[in-house]
């Protein structure tokens, strides 16, 4: 069943930078952007509950086809209905291909034009991902939002062998829009194929790549194979290249990205989403991030600081009610709520971020906020 609306609706441009504000209509609902989507890799935010998403007022999540595919397995999920059942998320949801999680198995896998053959991280198990059989799985965990599988080239490689992958993967998205069109989706809701522009740091393919995605006409674009070792500035130089020939009535996500000072950097370059791990990760090792910048809550200096929350100007529930002595005994105490509660901050953080910069942007004074709060966090 399609959508009676259009997929995305570009509602403003900044004036004074490339900041956009859009909004995106899916099966299980609308998104707003700019907008950050808390990675659930195995079907679950870690430590933090579905529930918990819906009171951070999490727009959409990620899931990710590498990690379901091997467990709890695409079957599984397509017998309870789809991915949005099996983990109770009524929201939206994207699925990542699974081409970055291969990617990273550079001693278990081999690529061809057919497809990788790799070896689970889990047991070794052999297995092999083609553009046809990541797409036959993507219908079934049934993510609003699929994305193209592709390959992902290391940091550094030469500019004939990012052009050897550009192609491997113009060839891949090629195959799997031509297999998604002649596959319907399995549930009454549609889905959405991002293509992913890869290229290195190399403009040239960049705009190779760019080029030969928009002739597909797909829902939406990715920037992939960046935040694998490159430079930051050099990240932000591609983002801002790709921005320019990228269609300006589509959705752009910068995938992997990033910290805070990223996400404002790549909006005042034309991103609209955004996906990374450090919320969770970061809190679970001892870091969140405040409106004044990062604050380390295992620090000594918190061991009796009963009179402040981990940030006095957040609204999430561990801020409400929680002082950062609290959550310092909880660290060293090695109690796991302390993981709940500092991911749930850190999230709500990212969140309210996301929609800070919106309001902004409407307000048509996003680059002069931005630039104040990327001045105080450089302090």
């Amino acid at each position: 069943m399609q959508s009676s609306k259009p997929f995305f609706k570009l509602e403003t441009t900044s004036s004074s930078s490339k900041a956009r504000a859009g909004v995106f209509h899916t099966g299980h609902g609308d998104v707003k952007t700019p907008v950050f989507m808390p990675v659930g890799t195995a079907g679950s935010i870690k430590a933090v509950s579905p529930r918990d998403m819906i009171e951070l007022n999490a727009q959409i999540i990620l899931g990710n086809t590498y990690h379901l595919f091997l467990r709890p397995g695409c079957e599984l999920v397509n017998k309870a209905g789809g991915l949005h059942k099996f983990i109770n998320w009524p929201r939206p949801m994207l699925t990542d291909s699974g081409g970055f999680q291969v990617w990273s198995l550079s001693k278990m896998r081999k690529i061809t034009a057919e497809g990788v053959q790799f070896r689970s991280h889990i047991d070794g198990s052999p297995f092999t991902f083609t553009p046809e059989n990541v797409m036959e799985s993507q219908r079934k965990l049934g993510a609003d939002i699929i994305m193209a599988f592709d390959d992902c080239p290391a940091y550094p490689s030469s500019h004939q062998e990012i052009s050897d992958s550009l192609n491997l993967t113009l060839n891949y998205t090629n195959r799997a829009w031509n297999w998604l069109k002649e596959h319907p989706a399995l549930y009454d809701y549609p889905q959405y194929f991002f293509g992913i522009v890869q290229g290195g740091l190399f403009k040239d393919l960049r705009k190779k790549a760019i080029e030969a995605l928009i002739e597909l006409d797909l829902p939406g674009y990715a920037i992939g194979g960046l935040c694998v070792g490159e430079p930051i500035p050099e990240i932000y130089e591609i983002a801002d290249y790709s921005t320019d020939f990228l269609p300006s009535q589509k959705p752009r996500y910068a995938m992997g990205m990033g910290t805070p000072k990223d996400l404002l950097q790549m909006i005042l370059r034309g991103i609209d989403m955004f996906d990374c791990v450090i919320p969770t990760r970061n809190a679970r090792n001892g870091m969140v991030w405040t409106w004044d910048g990062v604050l380390h809550y295992k620090a000594a200096r918190y061991a009796k600081d009963l009179n402040n929350p981990l940030d006095p100007n957040c609204d999430c529930y561990t801020c409400k009610n929680f002082s950062r002595a609290y959550i310092r005994h909880l660290f060293h105490a090695h109690e796991l709520t302390v993981f709940q509660l500092t991911s749930i901050h850190n999230l709500r953080f990212f969140c309210s971020l996301m929609e800070k910069a919106r309001e902004k942007i409407l307000e048509g004074t996003f680059e002069s906020w931005a630039g104040e709060l990327l001045k105080k966090w450089e302090q």
